[in-house]
């Protein structure tokens, strides 16, 4: 290990404090009784090299109580030297050196759950992000193979349909998985991918922070507004839609009297801003009842109510794209310094994303909060971590138990908040990383949606992409509710 572990003390700390929710047994074969926890062996070279008050401080903290999870004999739960991957799209088959001291941390704990708990897992990009739906469920229809692997998945009909169909492995069944966990209700993965009393899937730690409003400093300055003001309005609670409305307004302007907008209040994908108004209004497409069951909610009237104010907020200030303009032309509009506001999540003003290009500062907040409303939201959309269905109960436990180690926090950064050290390296101010990006991962601002968890529902093309400039909500509505309703229905049997 990279330090001898006067580090094991930290490691042990972790390991306690875990213990709830690391309570494992059941499983069969090696993994034994993991909820008796007893003594474990001592390791007598960790602390070679330290200082005697390292070798003291690792005394003390073994001696105080549980220090590894055991089996019914007192010893270390034993993977038998199972090797695990966890797939996804983005990983280096490298792993980076550690950049902070965070990474540092977290390299050494992962190193030592390695060597206590007998395992190897590493994370790593098999698949890419077009393919891996279907490669999952070719990878479990065809009966899997000698690897063992956690799948990132992301949202789509495959996965759902998947779930469905006992393609993805139970994880409510598997006792050394607690979802009660923050880890896992700081982004409700398992709850969207929850169907009865099964769990399907899972995403460990903070949520993504998703859409808000970038506001272009310079712009707003010109037109007479302090631009601290958002960020004074979004602290205070008064950053509604009508204020946004009425900076908007005081934005759009004609600066050479031509007759033509100069500077426009507003520039976006129409589809991100529609979904996002819907639930900042406390709306949604489809909800879901205290049974588990799927509720058609598209004429519910705080869903309405936020879709007509969206065709209002796009004819006033959105109406102006050229005709033949590519999808993602507000991009550039807004880079260049052609509107003022732009609505979009919050991954487009990191390092390396096309606010990058931009001069003028910009500022970040969360959407405005509807009259419907008496907090700001945003839709997380983590991605889920899902363990093949294929895999017999022993070898899906043994996996699982190993993932849960491996997204545990190591000790002193149980709330370290990695979004915040990205955004830092991106176009973000100060106010923005500390006040909006912190806020949408935090509980009471986040939620999910579950209108992709219906299979046949495809809300772009059957509904958002038509809420534009002088769209007719109602028709629109009326034309899609009873296709919607039989997809619903569906999907409860």
């Amino acid at each position: 290990m990279k330090k001898q572990l006067a580090n094991k003390a930290i490691a042990v700390a972790t390991i306690t404090a875990m213990s709830a929710g690391l309570v494992a047994c059941g499983g069969s074969g090696d993994a034994g009784n993991a909820g008796n926890q007893g003594d474990s062996a001592t390791d007598s070279t960790a602390n070679e090299g330290t200082t005697d008050q390292a070798s003291n401080e690792a005394t003390e903290a073994e001696e105080e109580g549980p220090k590894v999870i055991t089996d019914e004999n007192g010893n270390p739960i034993d993977l038998g030297g199972m090797e695990i991957v966890v797939r996804d799209w983005w990983s280096s088959e490298e792993q980076a050196e550690p950049s902070n001291d965070y990474e540092e941390s977290l390299d050494e704990y992962r190193e030592w759950i390695q060597e206590t708990y007998n395992f190897k897992i590493k994370q790593v990009a098999i698949s890419d992000w077009g393919t891996t739906p279907q490669d999952f469920v070719d990878y479990v229809t065809t009966g899997g193979d000698d690897n063992n692997y956690v799948f990132i998945l992301r949202g789509d009909a495959a996965i759902v349909s998947a779930m469905n169909n006992g393609l993805m492995y139970d994880l409510a069944t598997l006792d050394c998985l607690d979802f009660t966990q923050d880890k896992f209700t700081s982004n409700l993965i398992h709850e969207q991918y929850a169907k009865g009393d099964s769990i399907y899937a899972m995403s460990a730690g903070i949520a993504e922070p998703r859409t808000g409003v970038y506001f272009n400093k310079r712009l707003l300055t010109e037109a007479g507004i302090d631009p601290d003001s958002i960020y004074d309005m979004q602290a205070d609670g008064t950053w509604t839609w009508d204020k946004f409305e009425e900076l908007m307004a005081k934005c759009q302007r004609d600066t050479d009297n031509d007759g033509v907008n100069d500077v426009y209040g507003l520039t976006l994908n129409e589809g991100v801003m529609t979904t996002e108004a819907v639930f900042a209004n406390g709306g949604s497409y489809v909800s879901k009842d205290a049974d588990g069951k799927y509720v058609y909610n598209l004429e519910a009237p705080e869903t309405q109510e936020a879709l007509e104010w969206c065709v209002d907020m796009y004819n006033k200030f959105d109406n102006h794209d050229p005709e033949g303009a590519e999808w993602d032309y507000y991009k550039e509009e807004f880079v260049q310094g052609h509107a003022a506001f732009m609505v979009e999540d919050e991954y487009a003003g990191g390092p390396g994303a096309f606010l990058a290009d931009m001069e003028d500062e910009v500022g970040f907040v969360m959407f405005p909060k509807g009259p419907k409303m008496d907090t700001y939201v945003n839709v997380w959309s983590n991605n889920p971590a899902a363990i093949p269905g294929c895999y017999d109960a022993d070898r899906a436990w043994k996996i699982a138990f190993a993932y849960n180690l491996y997204t545990e926090a190591p000790e002193g950064y149980e709330d370290y908040n990695g979004f915040l050290s990205t955004a830092r390296q991106g176009v973000f101010d100060e106010r923005a990383v500390t006040e909006t990006i912190a806020m949408m991962s935090e509980p009471e601002h986040g939620t999910v949606a579950y209108h992709d968890m219906i299979p046949n529902l495809k809300l772009g093309e059957e509904l958002v992409w038509s809420i534009g400039p002088n769209a007719d909500v109602a028709a629109l509505t009326e034309a899609i509710a009873d296709t919607w309703k039989a997809y619903i229905d569906e999907a409860n049997k």
